[in-house]
C-alpha cells in the first residue's frame, strides 16, 4: 500500500446524502425489529410454567479411594433460560442497530466512507456467539469449558472480519490473510457441533435427535457461510458489491433472516407450549 493511497483511505470523501439517509433508516428500522423480537421472545420466555431452561455443567476430576485411580466427574453449575438467552441476541441488534443510527451516526457513516464498520463485527462477536452456544446446546454440548471455547473461537471469526477490512484499507489488491485465519476460527465451533450431532445420530442407545435440531444445523451453518461470501463478494467487487453499501445493507439482511430463523426454530421446538 503506497502513501498516497493511505492518504486517500484517511481523508474519504462522505458517503452521499440520501445514502446516509437511507442507512438511518435502515438502521432504525432494523432495532425495532429486533427490539421487538425480543420482547417477544422475552415474554414467552418467562410466561412459561416452569420456564424452560438448560443445565450448564463443569468437568473435573475426583479420586476414588477404593482403586486409587482418577475418575472424570461433571456437576451443575447453573440453568440457563432458553427463552432468555435467544432473546439476549435480538437486543444486542437491537442496541447495535440503535447506537449507529442515532448517538454514533456520524462516527459510523466516516467508517463506512472508509470502508469498514468495526461496529458489526464487535456485535456480531457477541450476538452471533450467543447463537452458535444456543446452536451446541441443541445439539448436547452443555460443558462450560468447551461453550466457552466455542464462544472465544467463534468471537475471534468475526474480530478477523474487522481486522480483515481494517489491514486493507486503502489497498487496490485485498490481502487475504485475516479472512483465511477468520474461516479457520469460525470452522472449530461448527466442527464441535458436528462431532456432537453425529455421535448423537449413531447412538444406539439415545433416543432419536429430534428434527428440528438437524433442521436447526443445516440451515444456521448455511446462514453463517453466506456471511462469509457477501464478504468475498465486497473484496472481489462482483456486480453490485462494488459499492460497499450494498455489502452493509445485504450483513443487515443477513442478521436479520439467521436471528430471526433460530429463534424462532427454537421457540416451536422448545419453547412452544
Amino acid at each position: 500500500m503506497t502513501v498516497a493511497s493511505m492518504t486517500t483511505s484517511a481523508s474519504a470523501p462522505p458517503i452521499p446524502a440520501d445514502r446516509a439517509t437511507s442507512l438511518f433508516r435502515w438502521n432504525a428500522a432494523l432495532a425495532l425489529l429486533h427490539g421487538v423480537q425480543f420482547l417477544a421472545m422475552l415474554f414467552l420466555s418467562l410466561a412459561q410454567e416452569p420456564m424452560a431452561s438448560w443445565s450448564i455443567t463443569s468437568s473435573y476430576l475426583t479420586f476414588d479411594t477404593a482403586t486409587r485411580t482418577l475418575l472424570p466427574a461433571t456437576r451443575t453449575l447453573f440453568e440457563l433460560p432458553i427463552g432468555v438467552a435467544v432473546a439476549s441476541f435480538f437486543a444486542m441488534s437491537s442496541i447495535a442497530h440503535f447506537v449507529v443510527a442515532f448517538p454514533a451516526r456520524g462516527w459510523y457513516e466516516r467508517r463506512l466512507a472508509r470502508r469498514q464498520n468495526p461496529a458489526r463485527w464487535i456485535e456480531y462477536a457477541f450476538s452471533s456467539s450467543v447463537m452458535i452456544v444456543v446452536i451446541a446446546m441443541l445439539t448436547g454440548i452443555r460443558e462450560v469449558g468447551t461453550l466457552i471455547a466455542i464462544v472465544g473461537a467463534n468471537a475471534a471469526m468475526n474480530l478477523f472480519g474487522w481486522s480483515m477490512e481494517a489491514a486493507n484499507e486503502g489497498r487496490d489488491r485485498p490481502q487475504w490473510l485475516h479472512y483465511i485465519f477468520g474461516c479457520i476460527a469460525g470452522i472449530v465451533p461448527w466442527l464441535v457441533i458436528t462431532v456432537a450431532l453425529l455421535t448423537g445420530l449413531t447412538a444406539t442407545d439415545a433416543a432419536p435427535i429430534p428434527g428440528f435440531v438437524i433442521a436447526i444445523y443445516v440451515s444456521l451453518f448455511i446462514s453463517f457461510n453466506v456471511f462469509a461470501f457477501n464478504m468475498v463478494f465486497q473484496f472481489r467487487q462482483i456486480g453490485r458489491w462494488r459499492d460497499y453499501l450494498h455489502g452493509e445493507r445485504a450483513y443487515m439482511l443477513l442478521s436479520l433472516f439467521a436471528k430471526t430463523l433460530l429463534a424462532w426454530q427454537v421457540w416451536s421446538g422448545t419453547l412452544r407450549p
